[in-house]
């Protein structure tokens, strides 16, 4: 029980050091920490799967600090730049994170909720439905394309993204999600700041109390929620962003509403990974195939765990969350903006060169002009993850 316990601290630790850390992904960590399983044989294998998951949920907790406050993204938090952004430039950067916090924590509850539903119903509608995967993915990619403003220009995208990401994943590229997500994300997003010279004005940090959601704006949120998180929790390659962008699709959101369903959705998928590698023995999410690999067979007990473990890691999350979130509002607007758009893009291209190859330098490049010409042809920048759908789409089909 202790290592347990010190385990769950040490992940959420680990998770509030990768969610502020533009390029680096709990992935990351979590292979290294597989890849690496021997030096960890004194410690029992659920401690480390507790590690692994206090460190995800927390990940999707405090990874919308640098969205919202850098513009630096990760696949699982990049819609919330534009919402988020228009409220920083408000003044009201933390009221906007705070918000998906909301969100995460409403969504500890959903997980709770469907994960015996999951248990109950999802091996036979996977095995119903297994077959016309990779068609579900063709109509849920065709359905967001053909809702743009130019379906023509988000088809280009959307392809350029699915060879590039096919390509990263069947060439010798070492760490390759790494360089393909931190282009098309993060690099790309943070070299157009450059050229705007953001200037970021006096935050106001407001009492949590204060931070409302109107009752109307949280029913269509969790509405939106209901619809989308638990049918996209167990498709591969589709994401929070997807989940988020088809539940405002059905049910139209207002900015703020859209940031909490943001950060509810990616929790939820976060969470329901888990409970997907016991209900079917697919792992959804790098950190599900982590523990997947170290326990092998998961059992109700370390379930129990796992879901536990889950929920006192993401009410840790929202707490330091907020605690940074605050530190970051009340000093941002002294630091010179472009100084540290240039420092988290150095942090980032050092990542890189550090954990990746030539191979993976040569894909953030592209992934970076892929990510620039998205956001510059003004195309949404969902269509990006054909980089993660059209590589599952074959996988299945061939």
């Amino acid at each position: 029980m202790l290592e347990i316990i010190i385990a769950l601290f040490l992940g959420t630790i680990a998770g509030t050091f990768t969610g502020l850390s533009p390029g680096i992904h709990i992935n990351l960590v979590a292979t290294i920490l597989v890849s690496s399983i021997g030096f960890f044989a004194g410690i029992p294998a659920i401690a480390l799967v507790v590690f692994i998951v206090a460190m995800s949920i927390t990940h999707t907790f405090l990874d919308f600090i640098p969205s919202i406050f850098l513009g630096a993204p990760e696949e699982d938090s990049f819609l919330s730049v534009l919402p988020g952004h228009e409220m920083l430039r408000e003044g009201k950067g933390h009221e906007a994170y705070v918000i998906t916090i909301y969100g995460s924590l409403i969504a500890l509850i959903l997980i709770l909720i469907f994960s015996p539903l999951y248990i109950l119903f999802l091996p036979n509608i996977f095995t119903a439905v297994k077959t016309i995967i990779p068609f579900i993915l063709i109509f849920i990619s065709l359905y967001l394309i053909f809702r743009e403003k130019s379906p023509f220009v988000s088809i280009i995208t959307f392809s350029l993204a699915g060879i590039l990401g096919f390509l990263s994943f069947n060439l010798p590229v070492k760490e390759p999600l790494m360089p393909l997500l931190s282009g098309l994300f993060g690099l790309s997003a943070l070299i157009l700041s450059l050229k705007s010279k953001s200037q970021i004005r006096n935050q106001q940090v407001p009492k949590i109390k204060e931070i409302k959601l109107e009752k109307k704006t949280f029913l269509k949120s969790i509405g939106a929620i209901l619809i989308s998180s638990p049918f996209c929790a167990f498709l591969p390659g589709i994401g929070s962003g997807h989940a988020a962008t088809i539940g405002s699709e059905i049910i139209q959101q207002d900015r703020k509403g859209f940031l909490f369903l943001v950060g509810a959705t990616n929790t939820i998928i976060m969470g329901l990974s888990f409970v997907t590698v016991f209900a079917i023995s697919k792992a959804r999410s790098g950190s599900a195939a982590a523990i997947q690999d170290i326990l092998q067979t998961i059992t109700s007990n370390d379930l129990i765990i796992i879901l536990t473990a889950t929920v006192i890691s993401g009410i840790l999350a929202a707490i330091i969350g907020i605690k940074i979130s605050k530190f970051v509002a009340n000093r941002i607007s002294n630091i010179n903006y472009t100084y540290l758009t240039l420092a988290t893009i150095a942090i980032i291209l050092s990542i890189n060169v550090a954990f990746s190859n030539w191979l993976g330098i040569l894909v953030l490049l592209t992934s970076t002009a892929l990510g620039i010409f998205t956001i510059q042809s003004e195309s949404r920048r969902i269509d990006m993850m054909g980089a993660l759908i059209i590589p599952a789409i074959l996988y299945y089909l061939l």
